[in-house]
């Protein structure tokens, strides 16, 4: 017998037809930042090839359902995770005729699960260290500390420089000890794009017997090209002695849509730990070489599509394109009074700073993203002054003439505006908060004053965002508060974004 008494679904009662359902996600990703068209300097990476688009969304749709949990059952996605790892280590100097010819590894969803792998593998590797620990520069990603916190790792920070934004391999050196389990650095690293002395420091690893593991996620798949267009571009790569691990991203430059990294590793051996086997219960029997079980195959096919249709003279015309596009940007910052680049450019970032104390930079963000330029502003660390970040792609290049001017004009009006002065009790509570003193109470006090969790609209037929337009006010509080209190308030700022609707 069917119960007809009123559920407590969320759904519709009656299925929605398809081109409504369309219309409203249409209307939805109307408030969304544009993933085309060279103006968004962040998140996503767009080679603005003709037809690559569609290529990678019917080769995703062809595999979407197939499930990468069992390679037996289908073997079509263990060949294009073979050939995706292939051509990463080739890339990078494994393989045949490369420098680490055993080079082995596995296909995760993105960076963060590459880097958590990289850290387990060296952990596990070593079950008779209690308290294992990793050395990072400051600079590392943050995904390093994630991995830490994830697997109750220690992590010790080695300060970066202010002049070079890099750390000192003595210091890294001086920084190993005996619970030490893995030595990381960067090429580049994200925040600034610079190489870390990846020689020096794989050196320093390889002598106290730990593992090294090169972050290349975000410069894996473009540094090698640049080197060949005849960029000074440093050692980092499998060539390195003592360099046992890296990690390169293929949906960043390699251009496939989000969802597909890869970790590799010089040898079978070295991978070995980062695998999971299980078989003391009733189930079939479990063995997964990254995070997930079931992974869907619609993001390994549609990164295996991109990248047999872009070919290896495809990609090193797009790292031509982006390089251009990188100078002009530089230009461009060098040629406004009062920003200064925090680092000539060397892989494909662009990030500068403020030298007029009266040019707020978080205003000028919220001023260039009225102007349809989205960037991403990076707080104060240490001695490092606040920044604004731009990762730079191919499809940026033909928009360069027009963010010279686009740059001026935003400077001039940020300049009018003024910095964004915090009232006093809100600047006192930033800089003298502790994180266990905040109270629901006086998040959500914190939250109006900042204009956060206030629906805007987003479109005719979409649900309303909390999302504000701008954010110079949020991030000039943030700036102001030490790191551990800046970590507390981003955690409850995004819970309150983070509400079901009904």
């Amino acid at each position: 017998m069917i119960d007809e008494r009123p559920g407590r679904s969320a759904l519709p009662a009656s299925g929605v037809p398809v081109e409504r359902v369309l219309a409203e996600l249409r209307a939805l990703r109307s408030a969304d930042r544009p993933t085309h068209g060279g103006r968004l300097f962040a998140y996503v990476y767009d080679p603005a090839v003709p037809g690559l688009d569609e290529l990678a969304a019917a080769a995703h749709a062809g595999s979407a359902h197939v499930n990468g949990l069992d390679p037996t059952a289908f073997p079509s996605l263990l060949a294009m995770e073979n050939a995706l790892v292939g051509a990463a280590a080739r890339l990078l100097d494994g393989g045949p005729g490369g420098a680490a010819p055993d080079a082995v590894g596995s296909v995760t969803s993105g960076g963060t699960e590459s880097l958590i792998l990289a850290v387990k593998a060296a952990r596990d590797a070593h079950p008779e260290i209690a308290a294992p620990r990793i050395v990072v520069p400051a600079s590392a990603h943050a995904a390093f500390a994630k991995a830490a916190h994830y697997l109750r790792v220690a992590v010790d920070p080695v300060p970066v420089s202010a002049a070079t934004l890099r750390p000192a391999a003595a210091d890294v050196a001086a920084a190993i000890g005996p619970e030490t389990v893995l030595v990381a650095c960067s090429a580049p690293s994200y925040a600034h794009g610079v190489v870390d002395p990846v020689t020096e420091i794989a050196g320093a690893a390889a002598e106290a017997g730990v593992r090294c593991h090169v972050d290349a996620c975000f410069g894996g798949w473009t540094l090698p090209y640049l080197r060949r267009l005849g960029a000074p571009v440093p050692p980092f790569d499998f060539a390195v002695p003592g360099v046992t691990s890296i990690s390169v991203d293929l949906h960043k430059y390699a251009y496939a849509p989000k969802g597909v990294s890869a970790l590799l590793h010089r040898d079978p051996a070295l991978r070995a730990p980062q695998y999971f086997a299980y078989a003391d219960w009733p189930g079939y029997t479990m063995v997964n070489p990254v995070i997930a079980s079931t992974r869907s195959g619609g993001p390994i096919a549609a990164a295996y599509a991109t990248l047999r249709h872009l070919g290896d003279d495809g990609y090193l015309r797009l790292a031509a394109a982006t390089r251009d596009a990188v100078a002009g940007l530089a230009d461009a910052v060098r040629a406004v009074d009062g920003l200064r680049l925090m680092a000539e450019p060397e892989s494909t970032v662009v990030c500068f700073t403020a030298t007029d104390p009266g040019l707020d930079l978080f205003v000028l963000v919220d001023e260039l993203t009225a102007r349809g330029w989205h960037t991403q502003p990076q707080l104060t660390y240490a001695d490092l002054p606040p920044s604004v970040h731009l990762t730079v792609t191919a499809a940026v290049a033909p928009r360069v003439p027009e963010f010279g001017p686009a740059l001026a004009d935003a400077v001039a009006a940020a300049r009018a505006a003024g910095p964004v002065a915090l009232p006093g009790e809100l600047l006192a509570l930033a800089t003298t908060l502790t994180p266990d003193a905040l109270t629901p109470e006086l998040v959500a006090g914190l939250a109006a004053g900042l204009g956060l969790g206030d629906p805007a609209p987003t479109g005719a037929d979409a649900p309303a965002s909390p999302v504000p337009g701008r954010t110079a006010v949020v991030n000039t509080l943030l700036n102001a508060a030490p790191p551990a209190l800046r970590e507390r308030l981003l955690v409850e700022f995004v819970g309150l974004l983070q509400r079901p609707t009904w």
